[in-house]
């Protein structure tokens, strides 16, 4: 029975995902200041591929964010808010904001977003250190990996059957 365990474990292992880099966002969180009626910070700057996160929580009176050209809205006014947009590539540029029912009270906010870095495209074959990289970077182990510790819990499970 011990042997099927440990073998059934090896199994779940090998069907982790890996976490990749290339897959993250960065998300930049923007709260409120209720003492001055402000978002905190009130300016930021991020990268296209990058998250802005309006998030508070049991507020007195409630907030929303409504970016000025309708990019984003938050919704209606909420005490308690988590609300994240995403800035995709190709949306880079200023985007001014504001808390709808305090607008007028200077609760408003500024989002600026800088392109993302070009992505170098190499057209010519890969070099042997690159092929490695993106063989490591490969979100489950490989098949014949697989195929292998499935094979190993079967006979452990017969073996562990016949005693």
């Amino acid at each position: 029975m011990k042997t099927t365990v440990i073998a059934l474990l090896l199994l779940s292992v090998c069907a982790i995902p890996a976490v990749s880099a290339h897959n993250s966002t960065v998300d930049t969180i923007i709260t409120v200041d209720s003492t001055n009626l402000r978002f905190s910070p009130s300016t930021v700057t991020i990268t296209e591929g990058d998250a802005v996160r309006f998030f508070w929580d049991g507020q007195l009176l409630p907030h929303n964010a409504v970016e000025e050209n309708e990019t984003f809205d938050s919704g209606d006014t909420e005490t308690d808010e988590d609300y994240r947009f995403v800035f995709l590539p190709g949306m880079n540029g200023t985007f001014e904001y504001y808390c709808e029912p305090h607008r007028n009270l200077g609760m408003v906010g500024q989002i600026i977003v800088n392109p993302a870095p070009a992505v170098e495209n190499n057209t010519t074959e890969d070099t042997e250190e690159e092929v490695m990289a993106e063989e490591e970077s490969m979100p489950f182990l490989s098949m014949p990996l697989l195929t292998l510790v499935l094979a190993v819990a079967v006979v452990v499970h017969k073996k562990d059957e016949s005693e």
